[in-house]
C-alpha cells in the first residue's frame, strides 16, 4: 500500500510556524497593554486618594502652602495620567491589529488542515478502488485456476 502524502505539508508547517509566533506576539502585545493599564489604574486610584486626603484637610482646615502643595501634585497626576491615557490607546490598538492577525493565521491553518483532511479522504477512497481491483483480479486468477483443473 502506497504511504499517503499531503502536497501541502510544507505550506502548513510554515503556517502553522507564523501562527505561533503571531500568538506569541499577540500575548505580548496583552502583556503590554495590561501592564500598561495597571499601571493607569494606580494612577488614577493615587489621584482619588489624593483628593479624598485633601478634601479631609480641608474639612480640618489646611494652609494655603498646603492646598497650593495638593494642587500641583493634582496636575501633575493628570498629566501623567493623560500621558498613560493614550499609552493605553496605543497598546490596545496593537493588541487589536495582532489579535486579528492571529485571527487570519488560524483560518489559514484551518484551510489547510481542511484541504488536508479532503485530500486524504480522496487518497483513501483511491486505495479501497485499487484495492478492489486486486481483490477482483485475485478473485478472477482463483476461479480461473479452479476452472482449469
Amino acid at each position: 500500500m502506497i504511504q499517503y502524502k499531503y502536497r501541502f505539508e510544507k505550506v502548513l508547517t510554515i503556517r502553522e510556524q507564523e501562527k505561533q509566533q503571531s500568538e506569541i506576539s499577540y500575548k505580548d502585545s496583552v502583556n503590554a497593554f495590561e501592564e500598561v493599564a495597571t499601571r493607569l489604574y494606580e494612577l488614577l486610584k493615587k489621584k482619588e486618594d489624593l483628593i479624598n486626603a485633601q478634601n479631609e484637610k480641608l474639612k480640618l482646615g489646611a494652609s494655603i502652602q498646603e492646598i497650593h502643595f495638593f494642587a500641583t501634585f493634582i496636575n501633575s497626576l493628570e498629566q501623567s495620567i493623560n500621558d498613560l491615557q493614550k499609552k493605553v490607546i496605543q497598546a490596545r490598538t496593537k493588541m487589536n491589529w495582532h489579535e486579528q492577525k492571529l485571527i487570519e493565521k488560524n483560518l489559514e491553518v484551518r484551510k489547510f488542515e481542511k484541504m488536508r483532511e479532503k485530500d486524504f479522504e480522496a487518497f483513501k477512497e483511491e486505495q479501497d478502488k485499487v484495492e478492489m481491483l486486486m481483490l477482483e483480479e485475485l478473485s478472477s486468477i482463483m476461479y480461473f485456476k479452479k476452472e482449469l483443473r
